[in-house]
């Protein structure tokens, strides 16, 4: 079998460390993914093709990014946190590493899924640079060069995908989109992929693996922030399919969420806070109360968990490639497309020193996940 695959893609954040050295030895390798090792000058690429979509888009004030000051000395600003759909805090000289790394992860797990399924596969890298204009003229340039797949990484190249490939059905199979039925993205019979979704369940499952006699579970949100809907309802249909009382405390300034954090002490023996940006604000506080409370703080980010929290769950990026690489494989052999995928948490994230101040015993973790991973709380 034959097939050409577009990979058309804007960046997004993930959890990985491409390099750790500030000069370029082209020559070398820069990193390894599943043993295919990549130069320096091939993860350079990538990661000049990440800063040209931020540095070339016509939206790209918006961003806040100066081309004058190292990108080592710059923080995504909240507007591009939200533009971008990055929850957590970090440089864009780490925002630009994360995104060539995903890049690689995506051509890494096609090749390897492919061989393996004796498919010869030529694939093309498109950058949409974070532009609706730009991505629809992929859109068009992929539908009519004939390609038999196309695997948009992000939500806005996935929405320009699937509507470029309307008319021939062409088969997209996204990667790393967090809410694909808000993104108009389900329903579409040749449209599918996987999920970076926060998994509520994982991380419910992870209090009581290590609280297996919790009675009341903490729900700690704000009200206006949209993250926290859908993780909010899964925790209550998790706990409620146990039986297990839950407490919901929310705010929407840091006043109020400290008022909401004190009132769950004395009530509770855990509590829950999704991605929630209001929560995050205050998360430094909020662990201090909870933890000298004795009570563990599970979170749905790590940013939650370097600011004191007890724990977290996230997706481990090199499995969510090659499920979307082995769904992207699959429909070419079988051209049945199968319903997207949220991929489970592969990465757990503890905060030893909460740990320690719990008198907390995490090792069920590691039946948990492929991936535990221990950190400090770091100063504000």
């Amino acid at each position: 079998l034959y097939a050409i695959i577009a990979i058309a893609f804007v960046v997004v954040a993930i959890g990985l460390v491409v390099w750790n050295s500030n000069i370029i030895q082209r020559g070398t390798t820069a990193v390894t993914v599943e043993g295919e090792s990549y130069s320096a000058a091939e993860v350079s690429y990538f990661y000049h093709v990440a800063y040209n979509s931020i540095a070339q888009n016509q939206y790209a004030s918006y961003y806040g990014l100066s081309t004058s000051t190292p990108l080592t000395q710059q923080s995504l600003s909240d507007m591009a946190k939200t533009l971008l759909g990055v929850s957590e805090d970090m440089t864009w000289d780490a925002y630009f590493k994360e995104a060539a790394k995903k890049s690689l992860i995506q051509i890494t797990m096609l090749k390897k899924g492919a061989a393996e399924k004796g498919i010869t596969i030529e694939y093309k890298d498109f950058n949409g640079q974070n532009d609706a204009t730009t991505l629809n003229q992929i859109g068009t340039q992929v539908v009519s060069d004939g390609y038999d797949a196309v695997i948009p990484i992000a939500t806005l190249a996935a929405q320009c995908m699937a509507t470029a490939c309307e008319s021939t059905k062409t088969p997209v199979i996204y990667a790393a989109i967090s809410d694909p039925a808000a993104a108009d993205l389900t329903d579409i019979d040749y449209v599918t992929g996987t999920s970076d979704a926060l998994n509520t369940q994982s991380i419910m499952d992870m209090i009581f693996a290590v609280q297996p006699e919790a009675k009341t579970i903490g729900l700690l949100y704000s009200n206006s922030e949209a993250n926290s809907t859908t993780p909010i309802a899964e925790a209550k249909a998790y706990l409620d399919a146990k039986g297990i009382a839950y407490v919901e405390k929310t705010g929407n300034t840091n006043d109020e969420i400290m008022t909401a954090a004190n009132a769950l002490v004395g009530q509770v023996d855990a509590v829950f806070t999704p991605t929630d940006n209001v929560v995050m604000a205050a998360a430094a506080a909020v662990s201090e109360t909870l933890t000298n409370a004795g009570i563990p703080f599970y979170t749905g980010a790590d940013s939650f968990v370097t600011a004191g929290a007890f724990a977290t769950c996230g997706v481990n990026y090199t499995e969510l490639g090659t499920y979307t690489a082995d769904m992207a494989l699959d429909i070419l052999e079988t051209g049945t497309v199968p319903e997207y995928h949220v991929m489970d948490g592969g990465i757990i994230t503890v905060n030893t020193e909460t740990a320690a101040a719990l008198d907390l015993d995490y090792s069920a973790f590691n039946d948990l996940a492929g991936t535990v991973v221990e950190v400090e709380t770091t100063a504000e």
